[in-house]
């Protein structure tokens, strides 16, 4: 960047990005959604034992000091002051547990992990005791199982009927989201117990934790949590926007270790150390909101989708919250100003996505890195009547399936690995159009277009695919950060910062690469119902119980679910 560049910059926005393998630290222009500059620093996972999965919360808030302090050198070589950036907003992995110390400013056990999809959409992946990596071939897929029991336990007491957890939440009964991992360390870990009845814990997800360190910590610290995260915990009543005081009871969690619910969009407090102490600290959403938000979805119907290891799909549903008869969570989309009104989405997951790709480099070798299956795929043009269904450990929404398995059919002696690679592509897109189509049947709004973000979206065939699929354009921004994105617009229109504009004519007008349909919608029906018939075909192939990794798990989740 020219150092005349610098005489034009609005205000800037900074967004601390904080994932499950990643943090970031990234600053926007404010008038003109241009990134500026970043920093991303690798966080470890730790596998303590098979089956659990956690992280050091200290290490993630040094992480984001790390980017906030690396991103601000680069700032200033580019001769940017960072006296521009006016507040910071902060985006989250959702349903990670932490819960610490308000005297000593010490966590108290470490942050239990959220897995990449929610509830009964995760396949299962079984680690060695003590490792700290993924077992091989699993990737990031993974999911922490020491609340099993726990769940277990509270089903058979859920009070009135057995919509009284959904009804008020949005949510099934599962491991997945926060109050079951923090009825687990009220139940196991005596450190956690003896804080609790000496009024010392404090409880958050991942933001409460970073914000609360952020403004001071143990210094008068600000223990607050946004009402996007709120909505994850399986605590927070989504239809009075507060902590419910029959689920606290419920999961036996006391309310007085909860953090302050608060709008996404408002000053928090302000950053008290590091370069950009001062800095008000103004935006809060959890990261599949925080999507949302970026990509602009702020009209009902509008639905983003984020393509990665597995699939988050959200539609906003406006200010009515819609309950799914397919297998969908509902979910506050944001609230971005005290005095604004909530939104509310439709949440459904496509487990296996990039997963598939890694299982064709890693299991079966037909290519040495990720990005070759675009070359592979783009050689034949078709998947000249291959069908593949990523069953690995069953199928999920709309399904709920636990006897299906993996299948490649449609085999001829013409078929090779291109077809095969074609095929896996096409996978991702008839899962996709599954739950968009559920999402369809919920809220009864059809898509116009779909918006998309994440990793995968690099891969122009999967994009065209995508919209030929769907029959619908498939809309993609030029600038992919959508997430970060997201974070720095709640945080410059908060009430006291007002650097960023939300109104409809003064969001900046982002470059967008559209996908239009290029076949007709009779050839585009007639692979979405081959794609039906195969994934039948691939229903019924564990008949009886077996030791298989994740059979058991899946039946388990599918029950809670669907009881729920």
């Amino acid at each position: 960047m020219a150092a005349s560049k610098k005489a034009v910059l609005g205000p800037l926005v900074g967004a601390v990005d904080q994932g499950t393998s990643s943090t970031r630290f990234l600053v926007f222009n404010s008038k003109t959604a241009e990134l500026l500059s970043h920093h991303q620093v690798e966080i470890k996972q730790e596998f303590p034992r098979e089956g659990w999965v956690e992280q050091d919360p200290k290490e993630i808030l040094h992480s984001v000091y790390e980017c906030i302090e690396k991103t601000c050198e680069k700032l200033g070589q580019l001769n940017i002051d960072i006296s521009n950036i006016k507040a910071i907003g902060v985006s989250n992995q959702r349903e990670t547990t932490v819960v610490w110390d308000k005297i000593t400013g010490e966590p108290l056990y470490n942050a239990v992990a959220a897995p990449v999809s929610p509830g009964p959409s995760v396949p299962v992946a079984v680690v060695p005791s003590g490792s700290s990596v993924p077992a091989p071939g699993t990737s990031s897929v993974w999911l922490d199982l020491r609340t099993q029991s726990t769940v277990e336990s509270l089903s058979k007491r859920i009070p009135g009927n057995n919509n009284f957890v959904k009804s008020k939440t949005g949510l099934p009964l599962s491991t997945y989201f926060s109050a079951v991992k923090l009825r687990w360390l009220l139940d196991n870990v005596r450190k956690v117990q003896k804080a609790v009845e000496e009024k010392r814990a404090l409880f958050g997800t991942i933001d409460s934790w970073l914000i609360w360190s952020l403004t001071g910590g143990v210094n008068g610290g600000v223990h607050c949590t946004d009402v996007t995260n709120a909505s994850r915990t399986m605590l927070f009543n989504i239809h009075s926007l507060e902590w419910d005081k029959q689920l606290c009871e419920f999961f036996g969690i006391p309310m007085e270790i909860l953090p302050n619910v608060r709008s996404s969009s408002e000053i928090y407090g302000l950053m008290k150390a590091g370069a950009l102490e001062g800095v008000p600290i103004s935006g809060c959403l959890g990261d599949q909101s925080a999507a949302l938000v970026g990509q602009m979805c702020f009209q009902i119907g509008q639905a983003k989708n984020t393509y990665g290891t597995g699939c988050f799909l959200l539609c906003n549903t406006g200010h009515k919250c819609v309950f799914s008869d397919h297998g969908l969570l509902t979910t506050v989309a944001y609230k971005l100003g005290r005095d604004k009104p909530v939104y509310y989405a439709l949440e459904g997951s496509v487990a296996i996505a990039g997963a598939v790709i890694r299982w064709l480099r890693d299991n079966l070798g037909i290519i040495k890195t990720s990005e070759e299956i675009e070359k592979l795929a783009k050689e034949v043009g078709t998947s000249y009547g291959c069908y593949f269904v990523p069953a690995f450990s069953g199928l999920y929404a709309p399904y709920w399936e636990p006897s299906a398995r993996g299948i490649i059919c449609g085999l001829t002696q013409f078929t090779n690995k291109c077809h095969i690679a074609f095929a896996a592509l096409e996978a991702v897109c008839f899962q996709t159009r599954e739950i968009l189509d559920a999402m369809n049947r919920d809220c009864g709004i059809p898509l116009s277009h779909l918006q998309v973000d994440g990793g995968m979206t690099s891969n122009k065939i999967l994009m065209q695919l995508q919209a030929d699929i769907l029959y619908i354009p498939v809309v993609k921004p030029s600038m992919p950060e959508t997430t970060a994105l997201g974070a720095a617009m709640a945080a410059g229109a908060a009430e006291g910062v007002g650097v960023w504009s939300l109104e409809p004519e003064d969001l900046s007008a982002v470059t967008m690469e559209r996908f239009e349909p290029q076949i007709n919608a009779e050839e585009s029906e007639i692979r979405y119902s081959t794609w039906k018939k195969a994934v039948m075909k691939s229903m019924g192939w564990v008949t009886t119980q077996s030791p298989e990794s994740g059979k058991n798990v899946f039946v388990y989740y599918c029950h809670i679910f669907l009881v729920c």
